[in-house]
């Protein structure tokens, strides 16, 4: 009796279980006729919507009002002779090419992993849109997006952001339907490539290809194309520098998409997906040649064009920079400051008729990398190569150079105007020589100091300053006597700059970085060349000139390159 009891038991239970299968089963069927249901009411709905909606939907936006969002592209620097001195970097690395310039694996893999369909559909893709709705209705979240390549496209170009609202969508769908009818497909794919970004702040084909693999958009294989392919859409996930198994896995993904598409074969899958990454970041965007100049030629671009300009890239330069006389320059400092314990130097080189910057060379001996540059930043007494200057000032004046001073070891200056907190100015020569009595030729080559504190209590240092300026020194100078013996720091740009205009007869040019910039679209926006400012009369340069020559030569500066004094 206990026996058939328990069969019993097992019966029901064995019919119950049963029963619940059937009903479980009975459940999916009619929930999986619900979703067919529904998505052919959403294909009706919509098929009967095209006529009718399309006319609507058209009407919502307008591509002629609206400006394409300015992504922007870096800038390249050149040297006189062609060479790449550096990048000025845009707020994003971008660098358009046309499409032939384009790998054919990325244009394959990008339309097989972003829209297999791109070049049978229109601007939508309403195939995509219905198998991305059935995909998140079944999985109960979206898993699978519908938006074509030609959508992508406006979103970056015309909308700039992502958010998922339903106004952005329409908004959308309205533009991509709006450029396809004026853009054939090429440009589209073109233009999406140009834009679509992959991480790591490069926008682009090229930026990428730069930036993952040190090579060029044209030159990338396919698992280098299916890689970067796969990007877009996570980057920092799919980052191969961060995620290395995540960014394998996502190519071979890509690289699936490509053979389902049939864009690539079976044996050309296999070796692909068993590829290693490969990679060898860039540093295209931060390597920089003479990088004293470049740095100065980056700054003098966004004075001269705008730092807004500059931001938005593109920009083509090529600058004045000399790379032979670059060279020289350099083996010239490491001629003179041989040992590691001697000073660091600086030196710039600069043709008088153009202002043109040839050469700029800031030095270390114990080869330490200085954070700023010693050529244009750093400022230090000029010492007795300031008395030029002084020089000039007096003829312009009207004072002889054939005038006679005499020039005892040490003098006591009485001009009040050049009284310090202790009194009267009392003035030494170099290692108190008795210069005796001289003219102010033999002054200036000798280099006399007493005999140039009296020359500059004569003219008033009041006068000294704006000659100074006018003829190229820009730092602040007070009006004090003790200007004469260069006591007031200055750097070897604005020295060399000033020396220039006495070679260039008294015509003052500015220090100029560029020969030549274009403008992303070609056009010249400057040229090398101006008529200059006359600083002071041609005679006075020219006298002055003869006569700074030889102090120039005597104190290491030389008219047109000229040695900073050394400093520790």
């Amino acid at each position: 009796m206990r026996d058939r009891n328990r069969a019993d038991l097992e019966l029901a239970a064995l019919l119950l279980a049963r029963r619940s299968r059937l009903r479980r089963v009975r459940a999916k069927h009619k929930a999986a006729l619900v979703v067919t249901i529904l998505l052919i009411a959403i294909g009706a709905v919509l098929a009967g919507a095209v006529a009718t909606g399309r006319a609507v939907l058209l009407g919502s936006c307008n591509l002629s009002s609206l400006q394409p969002v300015a992504l922007g592209q870096n800038s390249f620097v050149y040297a006189d002779n062609g060479t790449l001195l550096g990048v000025v970097p845009s707020r994003v690395n971008r660098l358009p090419l046309r499409l032939d310039q384009i790998s054919p694996y990325l244009r394959q893999a990008t339309v097989a992993i972003e829209d297999r369909r791109f070049w049978e559909h229109g601007a939508l893709d309403y195939q995509g849109i219905v198998r991305a709705l059935y995909s998140d209705v079944t999985a109960g979240k979206i898993v699978q997006g519908g938006s074509t390549i030609t959508q992508e496209l406006v979103r970056n170009l015309y909308i700039g952001n992502a958010s998922r609202t339903f106004s952005r969508k329409v908004k959308e769908a309205c533009l991509a339907i709006k450029l396809a009818q004026v853009w054939p497909k090429p440009r589209i794919l073109n233009a999406y490539l140009n834009e679509v970004f992959y991480g790591r702040a490069a926008h682009g084909a090229q930026a990428a290809a730069q930036t993952f693999f040190s090579t060029r958009a044209q030159n990338l294989t396919l698992p280098q194309a299916a890689l970067l392919a796969g990007l877009p859409q996570a980057p920092t996930v799919y980052d191969p520098l961060l995620h290395p198994a995540m960014a394998i896995e996502r190519r071979n993904e890509v690289l699936r998409a490509m053979l389902a598409n049939g864009v690539i074969d079976s044996q050309q899958f296999a070796r692909a997906v068993i590829a290693p990454l490969g990679l060898k970041p860039s540093d295209l965007y931060g390597r920089q040649a003479h990088p004293n100049f470049f740095g100065w030629a980056e700054q003098q671009l966004a004075a001269k064009y705008g730092a807004r300009r500059v931001a938005a890239g593109g920009l083509r330069a090529r600058t004045t920079l000399d790379p032979s006389m670059q060279d020289a320059a350099l083996s010239s400092v490491r001629g003179v400051m041989r040992h590691k314990s001697d000073p660091a130097a600086a030196l710039v080189a600069i043709d008088p008729r153009t202002g043109a910057v040839r050469a700029m060379v800031g030095y270390v001996p114990d080869g330490r990398k200085m954070k700023f540059n010693l050529a244009t930043q750093s400022t230090r007494t000029a010492g007795s190569s300031f008395k030029p200057f002084v020089l000039a000032t007096a003829i312009v004046h009207g004072i002889s150079l054939y005038s006679s001073f005499s020039g005892p070891s040490s003098l006591i200056i009485p001009d009040r105007s050049c009284y310090g907190p202790q009194g009267p100015w009392d003035v030494h020569n170099y290692a108190d020589e008795n210069g005796g009595y001289m003219n102010l030729l033999n002054a200036t080559a000798n280099s006399v100091n007493t005999i140039f504190a009296q020359l500059v209590a004569k003219v008033g240092p009041w006068n000294v300053v704006p000659v100074a300026h006018r003829m190229g020194i820009t730092t602040h100078l007070q009006p004090v006597c003790s200007i004469t013996l260069g006591t007031q720091p200055v750097n070897p740009l604005e020295m060399t700059d000033a020396y220039a205009t006495l070679a260039a007869h008294g015509v003052h040019h500015a220090p100029q970085a560029f020969e030549l910039v274009r403008a992303p679209n070609g056009k010249v926006l400057g040229r090398l060349g101006s008529p200059g400012e006359r600083a002071i009369p041609a005679s006075v340069a020219g006298l002055s000139h003869r006569r700074a020559s030889r102090t120039a030569r005597v104190r290491r500066f030389e008219s047109v390159i000229g040695f900073s004094p050394a400093w520790r």
